[in-house]
C-alpha cells in the first residue's frame, strides 16, 4: 500500500510531527514492507510555522523582538520569513491561548500580532501570510489594527489563512461559538457579541464572509485592512505537497484532538475527507462519526486523562489497528 500519514497537532498534548510518526511506527510494525509518507499538517492554527518549515527547508523563522502578549504581559515576537519576499506570521505564537496564563475572554487581546506584523512590513516583506487560529481573545481585531497604524498590506499582497468558516456574528459566529472554548460565561458571550457588533460598524466590511469570525473576529479585521481571507487546510496541503500525495496514495491518515461538527468546517480532517479518495480518521476523541475508519485515543486509553499523557503510545496502538483492519483497496467500495 501507499499511505500517507498527514495529522494535524493534537492540541496540548501532541505537536502535528509527532503524531505522524507515532501512526506510521505502529502501522509499519503491522505492515513494514508499505510505503509510508509522513506529511504533518496544519490548519492556520497551532503548528503552522512548524510545518511549513519541514516543507520550506530555506525557510528561516525570525525574531521581532519584545511585543505585546495576549495577556498583555511582554513576550517574544516571530515570524517566518520564506526568502522570497514572503513572510508567514502565526497568530498561535504570538496572540495564542497558549500564551495565556489564565484564560480572560473579555481582556485578551491581539495586539501582538498586529506589532508583529508592523515589524515585518517595516522590515520590507513584499507578501504577507498570517495564519489564524488558536486565539486567545474575542477583541474583532482593532487592538492589532491600533497597532498597524496607516500601514497598508505590502505590494504582493496580505493572505488571512483560516482555521474556521464562521462569520464574524450571530449564532455561528466568533463569540457564541468559540468564545466559550477561551473561557468566556454566557453573560460574556453576549458582552463580546455587542463588541463584535460594534467593530463591524466601524470598520464597514461584510461581516458575513467566511472565516470573518476566525480567531475572535481577527479575520474580520484583516478582511477590512485588505487581506483576502483563504481556508488554511487546503493552504497548507498545497504547500506541503498533500495535496498530490494525497489523490495518488491507497490511504491518507489524518487526524486531530477532536473530531467534532467542527472538524469539516475548515479543519485538517474535514478537508482530508473531501479531498481524497479513501481516508481513515485518528483524534483523541471521536464526538461525530467521520463516515470512515477512525479510531479514538481516549476509547484506546480507557481514559481522556491517559491518552493525554502517553498520546504517542496510543497513536502508534492506532495506526496497528489501521494497518490490520484496512485492507489494500479490498473495503474500498
Amino acid at each position: 500500500m501507499r499511505l500517507v500519514v498527514a495529522p494535524d497537532s493534537f492540541k496540548g498534548s501532541c505537536p502535528a510531527e509527532r503524531a505522524a510518526a507515532a501512526i506510521a511506527r505502529g502501522w509499519r510494525d503491522v505492515r513494514p514492507d508499505d510505503a509510508v509518507v509522513e506529511l504533518p499538517q496544519a490548519d492556520g492554527g497551532e503548528g503552522t510555522l512548524r510545518a511549513l518549515m519541514r516543507a520550506v527547508p530555506r525557510a528561516v523563522p525570525r525574531s521581532v523582538g519584545v511585543i505585546t502578549g495576549p495577556s498583555g504581559d511582554r513576550t517574544g515576537g516571530v515570524y517566518l520569513d520564506l526568502l522570497d519576499g514572503t513572510a508567514v506570521v502565526e497568530l498561535a505564537m504570538v496572540a495564542g491561548i497558549g500564551l495565556m496564563p489564565a484564560l480572560d475572554p473579555l481582556g485578551a487581546t491581539s495586539r501582538g500580532l498586529g506589532e508583529v506584523i508592523a515589524r515585518v512590513l517595516d522590515a520590507g516583506c513584499e507578501r504577507l501570510v498570517v495564519t489564524l487560529g488558536g486565539s486567545a481573545s474575542t477583541d474583532g481585531g482593532l487592538p492589532m489594527l491600533e497597532a498597524l497604524g496607516d500601514r497598508r498590506p505590502p505590494p504582493g499582497g496580505a493572505i488571512a489563512l483560516t482555521d474556521v468558516r464562521a462569520p464574524l456574528l450571530g449564532p455561528d459566529g466568533a463569540a457564541a461559538v468559540f468564545a466559550p472554548q477561551k473561557g468566556a460565561t454566557p453573560l460574556e458571550v453576549a458582552a463580546l457579541e455587542a463588541r463584535l457588533a460594534g467593530v463591524a460598524a466601524r470598520l464597514g466590511a461584510d461581516p458575513d464572509v467566511p472565516g470573518a469570525g476566525a480567531a475572535g473576529g481577527v479575520g474580520y479585521a484583516l478582511l477590512a485592512w485588505g487581506a483576502t481571507l483563504r481556508e488554511g487546510a487546503p493552504e497548507i496541503a498545497r504547500l506541503t505537497g498533500l495535496e498530490e500525495a494525497g489523490r495518488a496514495a491507497d490511504l491518507v491518515i489524518t487526524g486531530e484532538g477532536r473530531f467534532d461538527a467542527q472538524s469539516r468546517g475548515g479543519k485538517v480532517a474535514g478537508h482530508a475527507l473531501a479531498a481524497f479518495p479513501r481516508v481513515a480518521v485518528i483524534a483523541g476523541e471521536v464526538a461525530e462519526d467521520p463516515g470512515v475508519w477512525s479510531a479514538s485515543l481516549t476509547v484506546l486509553a480507557g481514559s481522556r486523562e491517559a491518552a493525554m499523557v502517553e498520546p504517542e503510545r496510543w497513536l502508534e496502538d492506532a495506526g496497528r489497528a489501521a494497518a490490520r483492519e484496512l485492507t489494500p483497496r479490498a473495503d474500498a467500495a
